[in-house]
């Protein structure tokens, strides 16, 4: 009796083993293990979590791991996201100093649609343990602009404005790789179009790394969650936080979606330090 009751046990133990929600890998396409990954990023100065918005393990992950950083770096953890622009940092703020209810919070700031269930929990984390969180982004007001009228628009804005962009005019490199895969996947080589497009998506970029340059200080450490074209293959954001701030020890993860995830697909290898990979068919959060 003994025998059958501990062999029912074990069916679901075999099954979750046979049947992961996710496998990690390294940049080369071997295995990893999430305490590798656990151990990489306690010493980087700024890790790069990059996402699929819509990815639940992703999320999971993310906040797996800010907590598993929590519990060795105490308040030298910093947290910082994509999904929060930097006119939302004083709401923010006040939200994380107990100034205000969540309420208000919730109203004020842009929130994304998936907040609730995606990033709710990263920032309770981080206001019931007292850790800094920087929103990051360029306010999209400003990257339609650049959308329209390319980054030269920018210089119209008031100083007030412009104290919350990086320094102008924004360097744009549009040689690098993904800006050009960008202008490819949108067909319209050499537009007025397509330029301002890889310009808006380069405001982005620029002013998320100059942001987190500006939170780095000796000793801590910044987790940074943006989607992962934000950070894959070393560009983007990483690109320009190596120009406002270089020589920082900087550690990605991206995430590659697959029907067979036993193996990295080819075109993940190399993406980032860390890959996660995730069926498929993983149920969505929107």
């Amino acid at each position: 009796m003994k025998k059958i009751l501990l062999s029912w046990l074990l069916i679901p133990l075999i099954t979750m083993q046979d049947n992961p929600a996710y496998l990690l890998y390294d940049r080369n396409g071997n295995s990893a293990r999430y305490s590798d990954l656990l151990a990489a990023a306690q010493k980087a100065d700024v890790v790069f979590f990059g996402e699929s918005h819509n990815n639940p393990i992703c999320h999971w992950l993310q906040l797996r791991l800010t907590k598993d950083l929590h519990k060795v770096l105490g308040n030298r953890l910093v947290l910082a996201a994509e999904m929060f622009e930097v006119d939302d940092q004083l709401v923010l703020n006040e939200y994380l100093g107990g100034l205000i209810k969540e309420s208000n919070f919730e109203k004020e700031a842009k929130i994304w649609n998936n907040y609730s269930t995606d990033y709710k929990p990263l920032v309770n984390f981080a206001k019931q343990n007292g850790l800094a969180f920087v929103a990051s982004n360029i306010p999209r007001r400003y990257a339609s602009m650049v959308a329209a009228q390319g980054l030269g628009s920018l210089e119209k804005l008031d100083a007030e404005a412009k104290k919350m962009l990086p320094p102008l005019p924004i360097p744009l490199d549009r040689e690098l790789p993904g800006y050009k895969n960008m202008i490819a996947m949108m067909g319209v080589h050499g537009s007025t179009t397509s330029d301002n497009m890889v310009a808006a998506q380069a405001s982005k970029d620029a002013t998320m790394g100059y942001h987190i340059a500006r939170a780095w200080g000796k000793g801590k450490v910044i987790i940074h969650f943006n989607g992962s074209y934000h950070s894959d293959n070393f560009e983007g954001i990483i690109w320009y936080l190596n120009y406002y701030k270089p020589g920082l020890n900087v550690l990605t993860i991206s995430v590659s979606e697959q029907d067979d995830i036993s193996s990295l697909s080819k075109e993940a290898v190399n993406k980032a330090n860390f890959i996660v990979a995730i069926p498929t068919d993983m149920t969505k959060t929107y």
